[in-house]
């Protein structure tokens, strides 16, 4: 599918200036043409202010402002124009506790390096194609954390009909105390 991608502003942050200009020069190539950049999450939140992106893409390890620091103030700061746009997170780290918790911190797409011009492109289609709801709890923000739609799952249950679910016995004993209680 083809996307009109000309008009999409985007704010990329990155400290290391190779792997800055290297990220925009990829996002150019795809039809990019307003493409904001920082080099530190202080700046970024400034210019995130200001520009009003339709996308952030930020790396992790920044000093003293990190990407996950960025996140929470583009997430939670009440001065923040728009906590619902999508956060695409580049780090060189892909452990799971790492991962859960940009997750748990609101990004939307998280970005191992290196990285091709396909992983790049596939997160933003990821970002158009399906996008996710925003969840909002006492503590949490951000898309919602599930990515897959369990086709067998039925819907809630009461524990006593889960029970009865796996030991048939228990719904003709249910039955009978229904009926006594009537009785």
């Amino acid at each position: 599918m083809s996307y009109r991608l000309h008009d999409v502003k985007i704010l990329v942050v990155e400290d290391m200036a190779p792997m800055l200009e290297l990220t925009k020069s990829i996002l150019n190539i795809f039809g990019f043409n307003k493409i904001v950049t920082a080099s530190g999450g202080e700046q970024a939140f400034k210019l995130f202010q200001q520009e009003k992106p339709d996308l952030v893409i930020t790396d992790w390890l920044m000093e003293p402002v990190s990407g996950l620091d960025l996140i929470r103030m583009i997430r939670k700061d009440p001065a923040s124009p728009n906590p619902f746009v999508p956060i695409i997170l580049m780090t060189g780290f892909s452990d799971r506790a790492r991962v859960e918790l940009a997750r748990d911190d609101g990004v939307t797409e998280f970005l191992v390096k290196p990285f091709s011009s396909k992983d790049i492109y596939s997160r933003i289609v990821q970002i158009i194609e399906k996008p996710r709801q925003f969840v909002q709890s006492t503590d949490f923000f951000g898309p919602d954390r599930r990515r897959r739609k369990i086709e067998e799952y039925p819907g809630p249950h009461r524990r006593i009909e889960d029970e009865a679910l796996n030991n048939p016995n228990d719904i003709i004993l249910r039955d009978l105390q229904d009926e006594m209680k009537n009785v």
